[in-house]
Parts: C-alpha cells; structure tokens; sequence
C-alpha cells in the first residue's frame, strides 16, 4: 500500500494518508527530539512520499513543534492548503493561571488562538481533546468547538485519551444538539497495549470514529532493538518510556516479531506497524521520527504484507487481559448464536466490525 492511498478519516470526509506523520519529537527542548533543520527534512521526505497527515499539540516542545511546522508549511498557502493538520488542545503553557489550559470555553478557544498563531495559519483541519478534563462539563466543551468550527477555525474535531462512555456521551450530545460530531479517537495501541480492544475500539466502530493509534511501537519496545538476549545490555534512547515496556511478555513478542521478519525479509518495527495499521478501525497509525533514516525505515511497513497466520501469532502471543463485561459477552455468545462466538472462537473483543476497504480512495 503507498503513502498516498488516501482513507476516509472515521464518518467524514476527510481524506488521510494510512500513516500519520507524530511532531512530537520536533524540537530539542526535552533532550531527545530532532532539530529544526532535521524536522523540516522530515516534514519534505512526508509530504513527497504522499503523506498529508501531520499531528501535533499545542503542548509539544513547549509549542516549539507547532512554530516548526508553522514556519515550513503554515506560512506558504500552496503548501498548508496541501496537508491535514491536526494538533490538541488542553494542556496548560502558563503555570499559575487556572484558566491556562483544560477544556473549558475559555482556556479552549485561547488555546486555539494561540495555536493558530504558532501554525500560522488561518484554520486547523483536525482538533483533538488532548485527553479527559473531569472538571469541564462536556457539553461546554462540545458547544465552544462546534463554535470554533462554524467561525471556520476549525474544520473537524475528535477526542484523544477519554473513556468510552465520555466519548458516547459527547458524541450523541452533538448529534442531538446539531453540533459538529467528532470523526476520530486518538489512542494509545500496540501490541503492548490492547486493552482499548475492550471498549474504545468498539466504540469507535459504532460511533463512526476513525482511530489514530499513537505509540504503535511502544516508545520502541517492540523496534527489535530490545531483546531478550541483551537486556539490560542497551540504554533506551526515551529512558522510563522504553525501560518501564520491557519485560518477559515484551521479550516474548519481540520473539516473535523477530522471526516473522526473518521470514519476511523485514524488520520486527515493520511487522509491529504493519499489524497495528491492519487493525479493524484503524484509518491511519501516528508514526514519529528523529531522523530521515527512521521514517523511511517506518514507511516501509505499509509494504509488509503480513498472512492470516502472522496476524494469528502476533495475536495469540500479545493477547491482553480485558475488563469486564469482555469476557462475559464473548462467552455469552455461546447462549445466543447457537454454541458459536461470532466473531472466532478465541477472539477477545466482542463484536469487531470487519475492516469496510470501500472507504479509501
């Protein structure tokens, strides 16, 4: 699959390329991400690959991720009018002032003003809720972006890291209200974490929601770079990030991982990409980069084609422990569908809608 096989994002028109270009790395201000000069190379080698697809926040390198973007591309009409950009809101830049971040109407719309300045640019294509704000009532929340859309800051809008039931009630508000819905999720998902296969992913599915995985690599726990054979051996570039993820189940997937792109001539990033992106609901994984090397290297992975008996491996050896009602409902259908489970016999999540391909374009 090319870069520039575009997909529907969620219940919307919105055309992304399968894997999303991650700013958070854009900068140097927290010690490990890449220079002005080495991000706008990676901004070029995305976009001339065929990919439209850039995420950030307004909290990223202190904004710094933002200003980068907004100087190669936000500046030059040709070019902004060409990309998807998408960053977030929340996050608080301004210590002391209660008002200086969360998702309530006035921290919201000054963190989109802002945000707009540092893009410099006059709309933000997609506007993600960085995560849950328990403190806002959501229909305040919901009620200022349908207001930033219908002024044309904005054009579409989605949550990123809130409970499912969150999600429902701010969507049906919407729905009912005439508001803009949201069309995404952002979610951490890997083979590391697949809990969201409980709830979210469902979710998701039912509400019309395309899902933009972040961390597909675990902070690069799954990369092939950590193994078993050297543990302990190799200092994690993202320190707690990497170290906290490995593990005997870590091990025992990058095993995994490892003979699969032995048989495939790849490599175990490639594999762990290639599944997440094949993941039912999945419209297009975020994929960061420090370097060209690393992004061409994970670009890659939308060439792996992984077979039924891949997926089946890489789903047996990664198989997450699920909250209830999960279990409960994959064993309740057993009662009703005729002592069968409707979608496999070993599947944890109950129902999974099959991947609908007639959305790419």
């Amino acid at each position: 699959m090319p870069l520039d096989h575009y997909i529907t994002l969620g219940r919307s028109g919105l055309r992304v390329s399968p894997f999303c270009l991650g700013a958070m790395t854009f900068g140097e201000e927290l010690g490990w991400g890449a220079s002005v000069e080495t991000s706008n190379a990676i901004l070029d080698r995305f976009i001339e690959r065929g990919g439209n697809f850039i995420d950030t926040a307004n909290a990223y390198t202190r904004g710094h991720s933002e200003k980068i973007i907004g100087d190669h591309i936000g500046r030059h009409p040709s070019r902004r009018d060409r990309v998807v950009i998408a960053t977030k809101f929340l996050s608080n830049l301004y210590p002391g002032d209660p008002n200086g971040g969360g998702a309530g109407r006035k921290s919201l719309i000054a963190a989109c003003e802002q945000s707009l300045r540092r893009l410099q640019t006059d709309y933000i294509d997609l506007y993600w809720m960085h995560c849950w704000d328990r403190f806002t009532p959501i229909d305040e929340t919901m009620a200022a972006l349908d207001d930033l859309v219908r002024s044309g800051k904005v054009r579409y809008i989605g949550f990123s890291d809130t409970p499912a039931w969150k999600v429902v009630e701010a969507q049906l508000t919407a729905r009912f209200r005439g508001w803009q819905p949201l069309i995404a999720l952002q979610i951490e998902y890997s083979l590391l974490e697949r809990t969201v296969e409980g709830e979210l992913i469902p979710m998701a599915l039912e509400m019309g929601l395309g899902v933009t995985p972040w961390s597909p690599l675990k902070s690069g726990a799954l990369s092939g770079k950590y193994t078993r054979e050297n543990a302990g051996k190799v200092k994690a570039d993202r320190g707690a990030w990497v170290e906290s993820a490995l593990g005997e189940r870590t091990y025992t997937i990058v095993d995994k991982l490892i003979a699969i792109a032995k048989e495939l001539e790849t490599t175990p990033a490639r594999v762990a990409l290639a599944w997440v992106q094949g993941r039912p609901g999945v419209s297009s994984t975020i994929l960061g980069a420090r370097s060209l090397q690393q992004l061409d290297d994970n670009l890659a992975a939308l060439d792996v084609k992984l077979r039924p008996e891949h997926v089946a491996a890489l789903d047996e050896v990664s198989r997450p422990t699920l909250n209830f009602p999960a279990d409960f409902l994959k064993m309740a259908g057993v009662f009703t569908h005729g002592g069968s489970v409707v979608n496999g016999e070993d599947s944890p999540v109950w129902p999974m809608a099959p991947r609908n391909d007639s959305e790419r374009y």
